[in-house]
């Protein structure tokens, strides 16, 4: 009765043991299925880019001191940023700047003053970028300038109600002004004089010409992007769900 019971305890063990191999190699398998679904996402997405990057070796004299411009600015401190995605290359929206170099610095140097410069300090400034991503649907834009706009300060339920397309309901005083000139703005084409006056209040007129500039200039990135086809990095999530 005993060896039977150690006969009967010995199989079980070996059955266990060959689950647990058989249970490991499909966990293996599972992850050499996913490793390879990313890779062929991220190279899917690449693959749709629109506009070759350039590397150093492919540009004109023009576009390198046009690149070098951009790697020289401002936005070269940024973690992340498009203009040191590379020693090598920049990234998108500058990737397509160079197509067009004597259109492309002035661009860029409008950008750094906007990004870097703007009277209405970098909270509200990528508070409109983040409304002009939602509204250009710019999956690109909004993932490079979603981690900003919090590192500013900017409240995370705010970004989650703009990419919902609706009213944030928990905003500060002068996020409100910006949200709704910039939403009239986009959606209405103009501003209402009530909207008007309250910027004008809030900003001064410096600040309603900076709060247009980012609406503008943001506007033509976003087209950029979304003309390229400017992908996520290593495959990502798109950010923005389509809305209703």
């Amino acid at each position: 009765m005993q060896s039977s019971w150690f006969r009967l305890l010995g199989a079980t063990r070996t059955k266990v043991a060959t689950l647990w191999a058989d249970a490991a190699h499909c966990m293996r398998l599972v992850f050499v299925v996913l490793i390879g679904l990313t890779i062929h996402s991220a190279g899917a997405q690449e693959s749709e880019r629109r506009f070759k990057v350039l590397t150093q070796d492919e540009m004109t004299p023009a576009q390198r001191e046009l690149a070098d411009n951009i790697r020289s600015g401002p936005r070269a401190a940024v973690a992340g940023s498009a203009a040191n995605a590379s020693g090598n290359s920049v990234g998108s929206p500058f990737n397509v700047f160079l197509r067009s170099p004597e259109l492309g610095d002035p661009l860029q140097r409008v950008g750094s003053y906007i990004r870097f410069k703007s009277t209405l300090g970098m909270r509200l400034n990528e508070m409109a970028i983040l409304i002009t991503a939602r509204y250009w649907n710019s999956q690109y834009e909004w993932f490079a300038h979603h981690r900003l706009a919090l590192q500013a300060g900017l409240d995370p339920q705010v970004a989650q109600a703009i990419a919902q397309g609706k009213r944030p309901s928990q905003m500060k005083p002068d996020e409100a002004v910006v949200y709704d000139f910039s939403h009239e703005l986009h959606h209405n084409k103009r501003v209402s004089d009530r909207t008007f006056k309250a910027t004008l209040e809030m900003f001064g007129e410096q600040g309603v010409m900076d709060l247009i500039g980012v609406n503008g200039y943001y506007s033509l990135v976003s087209m950029v992007l979304n003309v390229d086809r400017t992908p996520i990095p290593n495959g990502g999530a798109l950010p923005l769900a389509p809305l209703e």
